[in-house]
């Protein structure tokens, strides 16, 4: 398949369906490391982000601090996804999901399996294994997994209705390292909603992932350690928004050669004689 599929995409302006759940917004931000809950707070208005990621482990071991941010983000109105970070098992990530749905009272939850300390690069077997688990139990899982074709079919087979590819290592800011692979994961699913999670640096990057045909954005780094993540939030969401305009729109096809926007035909031609 050399082209994208649109029929999964729609209008522009059309809400991105997750699960059942429409949301407008196509950028998804995390609620980690910014330098005060007022700065999160306003981040989180000028994303227009309608949903959040939320560290089960580090907001359950909170006591009075984590209600307090529980409190603040009940204020904005956003949907809450909880997520397994820091999770290195099926088992721990299973029993984290748990604690997830009773603690935030949803059965979304962004499912976590990590292999690797250095890359913090997803467990395949592990996330697989966890994902079959979870949806047995009713949850509905958004697996952070990589661009593996064959990882991508046994998440969907376990019953996975969503998948979150990395662009690159979380925290790396690199943007999209692997965009063959990426486009190929795309064409491979055209009806199945991707949502591109970490590695994204910088807005350009958010763009690119949009004009591929991901659905959504995942981010939290670049807004919280932005020198200004107000502003910063209000550049990916003009970015996020930008990219899948263009998307729908119909991108330009690359070419190896030039080609002229004036065509050469019908050029006049002026004859001004032999110079003297």
């Amino acid at each position: 398949m050399n082209a994208i599929d649109k029929s999964h995409a729609g209008d522009a302006a059309a809400p991105l369906t997750l699960y059942g759940t429409a949301v407008s917004s196509r950028l998804l931000l995390g609620t980690a490391q910014y330098p005060s809950p007022q700065v999160l707070a306003e981040a989180v208005r000028a994303s227009r982000a309608e949903i959040v990621t939320v560290s089960v482990r580090r907001e359950s071991a909170g006591g009075k601090a984590g209600q307090r941010f529980w409190e603040l983000i009940r204020g904005l109105g956003v949907r809450v996804l909880p997520n397994t970070a820091g999770c290195r098992t099926p088992k721990e990530a299973i029993t984290t999901a748990q604690m997830a749905r009773e603690l935030f009272e949803t059965d979304w939850v962004k499912l976590e399996v990590i292999a690797n300390d250095d890359t913090l690069q997803p467990d395949l077997f592990g996330l697989v294994e966890a994902a079959r688990v979870l949806t047995e139990e009713g949850f509905k899982v958004f697996p952070y997994t990589t661009e593996d074709l064959g990882a991508a079919e046994r998440l969907m087979s376990v019953g996975c209705e969503v998948l979150m590819p990395w662009g690159a290592p979380i925290g790396t800011g690199r943007g999209l390292n692997n965009k063959y692979a990426l486009r190929t994961l795309r064409n491979y699913f055209p009806g199945v909603p991707l949502i591109i999670d970490a590695g994204i640096g910088a807005p350009s990057h958010a763009c690119e992932a949009m004009e591929m045909g991901y659905d959504a954005v995942l981010l939290n780094t670049a807004v919280a350690k932005a020198g200004d993540p107000v502003r910063m939030a209000k550049a990916f969401a003009d970015a996020v928004e930008a990219g899948r305009t263009a998307f729908e729109a119909g991108l330009m096809e690359v070419r190896d050669m030039a080609a002229p926007s004036t065509p050469v035909a019908g050029t006049p031609f002026f004859d001004f004689g032999e110079k003297a």
